[in-house]
């Protein structure tokens, strides 16, 4: 029997954004003239399937965003427990100061159709290309295509399944940095009929 999760007594507060956990990824761009940098981006997701395309949404002060805007490219980089030191420092660092590749000592992959690298310690690389551009208020919104993903093939199992899973994800809720936690479903569980189970006949035994 599933357990029965019951009614919470709610405040209300201003509006804000409250929708969480995020994916807490790192996104790799290019100037297009050899200087590279990462930021980290928690406003991101997934806008549509067919054909597949993602957001990101960036301030106009980060040092990024002008990389972004002359390039129309750039890598989401989804990110595991053990890079939560490296999504934090390049979420409070500007590339403007520091060359956060040296410093955090990560490596950088040639994508395959965007100039910007992706991140080899990342176990999933999108490339994107960036289609439309938004300006909402205090961040502008970057809708893109994705052209190609790189996975790790470390997370393919016997069966050729990927399994990100297993790859300890980082997630952001509300102030922290969290790892995704046990397995509690997959897609459909909760409407998916039980196997019925083989009845023995024991007259004979």
């Amino acid at each position: 029997m599933k357990k029965k999760a019951m009614p919470m007594k709610k405040t209300m507060w201003k509006a804000g954004n409250m929708v969480y956990p995020l994916p807490a990824v790192l996104v790799s761009v290019s100037d297009g003239e050899g200087l590279d940098n990462i930021l980290t981006v928690a406003w991101t997701g997934t806008v549509c399937t067919n054909p597949p395309m993602v957001y990101i949404s960036v301030r106009p002060s980060r040092f990024s965003y002008d990389m972004i805007c002359r390039t129309g490219e750039f890598v989401i980089n989804l990110s595991t427990e053990d890079l939560a030191y490296a999504v934090d420092y390049c979420g409070v660092r500007s590339g403007r100061d520091v060359d956060k590749f040296k410093q955090l000592g990560l490596t950088k992959e040639p994508c395959r159709y965007v100039g910007a690298p992706m991140i080899a310690e990342c176990p999933v690389s999108i490339e994107c290309r960036v289609k439309e551009k938004t300006e909402l208020g205090s961040h502008v919104m970057f809708i893109a295509d994705v052209l190609c993903v790189h996975a790790a093939e470390e997370l393919i199992d016997e069966k050729n399944r990927f399994c990100l899973n297993k790859a300890g994800m980082l997630v952001y809720s509300h102030g922290e940095y969290m790892g995704t936690g046990k397995t509690l479903g997959n897609f459909g569980f909760s409407v998916r009929k039980k196997r019925k189970q083989k009845q023995t006949d024991n007259r004979f035994t």
